[in-house]
């Protein structure tokens, strides 16, 4: 599903904005060629009642598909925020006296720069894996803890030190457990399902009707559409269209590469 979710959004809305007057279409021609003449007067007698059963069906569907993928958003975000505030907090401990600061500001901008590279976009496919973050979080391992096991910060700044480390790792994995999630596939196909067969439905409703008139299911069709362009533009905050903002992240590495832990400017 990782492939779909990571479509520009212009792709996405066009695809399921083609789609869904595709089926609309397919509808009006394929109940006028499939039903018997005889059995055409039945059609609108079966299809009319459906209508609200089908539309609240996708409307619920839709709606709490919807809620449930900006609160995915949201949280994403917040994850994010953890992730950089563990990193300021790891950044701030490391100006205890008697701690060699710079060793572990080096290694804490290394893994901030690396992740945002390489790992940001890529961890929705392969949540974890990118070697080169890796490389730079064991660069800050070791860091840390050397520095931690040197007798002259004393026992209080070693365990802050450590404790501050494991927020920051902690923090990253975390985010690359959110990064790893899916939709569902039989909720998606739920959902699309529910809307195609109100698209349907309402084309059978017009499938004899003139060809200007039969353009009111467009809107039927339109709203089916770009709600599902719109649930999977959400569904993928790590590499889609609603890329989860990693400015807090910036902020970190800008404050460290300007000495503002260190008390510079």
């Amino acid at each position: 599903m990782n492939w779909l979710t990571s479509l520009p959004t212009v792709v996405l809305v066009a695809g399921w904005l083609i789609l869904a007057l595709l089926v609309a279409a397919v509808a009006r021609v394929g109940v006028r060629a499939l039903v018997p003449a005889g059995e055409q007067d039945r059609v609108p007698q079966i299809a009319t009642p459906l209508m609200p059963t089908l539309g609240a069906a996708f409307a619920i569907f839709a709606a709490l598909s919807l809620a449930s993928e900006a609160g995915y958003l949201r949280a994403a975000e917040g994850l994010v925020s953890d992730e950089a505030a563990a990193a300021s907090r790891l950044a701030w401990t490391a100006t205890n006296p008697r701690v060699r600061s710079e060793p572990i500001h080096t290694a804490l901008v290394d893994y901030l720069q690396t992740t945002r590279a390489r790992e940001w976009d890529a961890a929705a496919a392969h949540p974890g894996d990118d070697p080169a973050t890796a490389h730079a979080i064991a660069r800050l391992e070791r860091t840390v803890r050397a520095e931690a096991a040197r007798p002259e910060p004393g026992s209080p700044a070693s365990t802050e030190l450590l404790a501050s480390l494991d927020s920051v790792t902690s923090s990253r994995r975390a985010r690359v457990a959110a990064a790893s999630r899916e939709l569902p596939a039989l909720y998606v196909v739920t959902l699309v399902a529910s809307g195609l067969a109100l698209i349907v439905n309402a084309g059978a409703l017009i499938f004899r009707s003139s060809l200007r008139t039969s353009l009111l299911i467009v809107g039927v069709a339109s709203v089916v559409g770009l709600s599902l362009a719109l649930l999977f533009a959400l569904s993928a905050p790590w590499s889609g269209p609603f890329v989860v903002t990693g400015h807090p992240l910036d902020a970190v590495i800008g404050d460290l590469k300007s000495g503002f832990f260190d008390g510079g400017p």
